[in-house]
């Protein structure tokens, strides 16, 4: 996400100042000024936030107040907060949701002017679901199969954002952001497939076996949202947003266009991934 924002603001011709823990691996444009700090740490951020107008703020929700107190200590009149749909549930279950919210409260409790961007699920969400799977065993495996859900591509979340950092019709807004297209999980591997070249199949587990998969790099909150979210989508598909459009211009990126940008991550030769 960041990098997209970055390329958008230098594309948009405004200066642009980096914040990230690794400067030298960062590789960004050159007329980026990249400084090193963590948002974990906000004591690293003071040197970075000098002469800052407007912010576009991760969510670490830990230090989200004092983070959001240094930028208006610096001077920075607006921040873009990339949030989660997730906010709309109120369910006390709902660990995204209660994570995004603390970031959200603490700014707009800033008196900062803001804007919150809360994508739906990211496109990129299926390169931990399957992208190992799929380079070493052409195999792609899920609960709930038919389930279907409208996946954002992350350039599309970065375009809105910088649109809001840039304009001024966006101030006090709240967007949820979708892809353009209800696509299920059987549909996101065969056009994944198309996109690499060579067949990839779905393999349908039960819940109890995706349990056990994702609780290896998920905490257990996470894994059954996402099981819950995927549950319901079978019978109660979400239904796909213009908002991309409305504030930028034109459609959302399909989840075909995700997965072509995306096909050396899936092991496709490099010269199919550049086609």
């Amino acid at each position: 996400m960041g990098r997209h924002v970055v390329r958008g603001l230098v594309s948009a011709g405004v200066r642009v100042r980096a914040l990230t823990r690794s400067p030298a691996a960062a590789a960004l444009p050159e007329e980026v000024e990249t400084y090193q700090g963590d948002l974990r740490h906000p004591g690293t951020l003071d040197t970075a936030l000098r002469g800052v107008e407007s912010l576009y703020l991760f969510p670490v929700p830990e230090t989200a107040r004092e983070v959001v107190a240094a930028a208006r200590q610096a001077g920075v009149r607006r921040i873009v907060v990339l949030s989660s749909s997730s906010v709309l549930d109120a369910s006390e279950d709902n660990h995204s949701g209660a994570y995004h919210r603390a970031v959200e409260r603490a700014v707009e409790e800033s008196g900062i002017e803001w804007t919150f961007v809360r994508p739906d699920e990211f496109a990129t969400n299926v390169l931990w679901k399957w992208g190992r799977s799929i380079r070493e065993e052409a195999v792609a495996r899920a609960p709930y199969g038919e389930a279907r859900r409208v996946l954002v591509h992350e350039a599309d979340v970065a375009d809105v954002a910088v649109a809001a950092l840039l304009e001024n019709g966006h101030l006090g807004q709240a967007y949820v952001l979708t892809g353009p297209e209800a696509i299920s999980q059987t549909e996101q591997v065969r056009t994944i497939a198309e996109a690499i070249g060579r067949p990839v199949a779905f393999e349908e587990i039960t819940p109890d076996q995706a349990r056990e998969v994702m609780g290896r790099v998920m905490p257990a909150p996470v894994v059954e949202m996402v099981l819950r979210y995927l549950a319901d989508a079978v019978a109660h598909p979400p239904v796909p947003l213009d908002t991309v459009e409305r504030i930028t211009g034109r459609p959302a990126r399909t989840f075909a266009q995700w997965a072509a940008d995306h096909a050396a991550d899936f092991g496709a030769d490099r010269e199919r991934a550049d086609a």
